[in-house]
């Protein structure tokens, strides 16, 4: 059940600050989300690696799923550090010409994981409509795109 907010007016709201609103609920389902995968004695860096890999294993080599995935990276990953960390633990394997596959029991724990975000998703989302995300979203893309920025999906 969706936690009550209380209503302001449009215009109270339209004068707020998007730095504070944008920052807020970046802080809070990044947290969730870190803490979540923390319980795995995973990072955000593992999480993207293994879904990338598990999606479609004969793409990706280190130099190129690094590349793909420093647009994402707000802490100065050390990507080769993830990687020999999952090497090391046995969640993926590195084939002959550099592209990575999941391991049966990388597969486990990404799926423990997949259960634990889906059910922080769920609550991120509850009371918000598909339409009233979406909105939210396009008017963030917006946003970014009026700064320079890049609005595409990723």
């Amino acid at each position: 059940m969706a936690t009550e907010i209380k209503k302001y007016s449009d215009e109270l709201l339209a004068a707020q600050p998007i730095g504070y609103w944008s920052g807020e609920a970046y802080r809070r389902v990044v947290g969730r989300i870190r803490a979540d995968l923390a319980t795995e004695g995973l990072t955000q860096p593992h999480w993207w690696i293994l879904n990338h890999v598990v999606g479609n294993p004969e793409e990706w080599d280190r130099a190129r799923l690094i590349h793909r995935l420093a647009r994402f990276d707000d802490l100065d990953i050390d990507f080769d550090g993830v990687f020999d960390d999952l090497l090391k633990r046995g969640w993926i394997t590195q084939r002959q010409d550099g592209t990575f596959v999941i391991t049966e029991a990388g597969e486990a724990g990404r799926t423990r994981a997949a259960d634990r975000a889906h059910q922080a998703l769920a609550q991120v989302h509850d009371g918000i409509a598909p339409h009233e995300y979406a909105t939210a979203l396009n008017v963030l893309r917006r946003m970014i795109a009026n700064l320079g920025g890049d609005a595409d999906l990723p």
